[in-house]
């Protein structure tokens, strides 16, 4: 195995069996870095001072993440135009805010004999928003609706 001593200097391959010797000798832990190189790399030190730094960066990576929510806008096939911007404008918002966009088109009883309508509602909506979104999922029937997923055509 590879073996870098407690200040980051290479000392050379050896048998473990020397590594575990060597880092006794210093009083500290032989600790295995990169299992699949090969040969493995082992790094002597303290491994709880190892341990400590693992986390603090798995902290700052947890911290650094933007986690993506769904926000969902319910429609109903014979909605009026205002209603729609009103719609629109909140889709904007959340793609404003980085988030994804679910749409659903709800359809109660004989509005399921005309769901062109809703068809074509979908499109424009999907073209009214294609400067600040893009589709994620493209429209599809769930039951009694029409899904459309809508992701935000740039990071914020």
């Amino acid at each position: 195995m590879r073996v870098i001593d407690e200040d980051g200097e290479m000392v050379g391959v050896m048998s473990v069996r020397d590594a575990i010797e060597k880092a006794e000798d210093a009083g500290l832990d032989l600790i295995e870095i990169s299992p699949n190189a090969e040969p493995p790399v082992c790094k002597i030190g303290d491994f709880g001072k190892y341990r400590y730094e693992q986390q603090k960066k798995e902290a700052a990576a947890r911290k650094n993440q933007k986690i993506v929510t769904t926000k969902e806008v319910k429609l109903r096939p014979n909605i009026e135009e205002h209603d729609i911007q009103v719609k629109l404008r909140n889709a904007r918002r959340f793609f404003d805010d980085g988030d994804k966009v679910r749409f659903t088109l709800q359809f109660r009883g004989r509005e399921n004999e005309h769901r062109e309508f809703g068809y074509a509602l979908i499109r424009r909506i999907k073209e009214e928003l294609l400067d600040v979104g893009k589709v994620e999922m493209d429209a599809r029937q769930e039951g009694n609706s029409i899904v459309m997923i809508m992701v935000p055509a740039k990071a914020p």
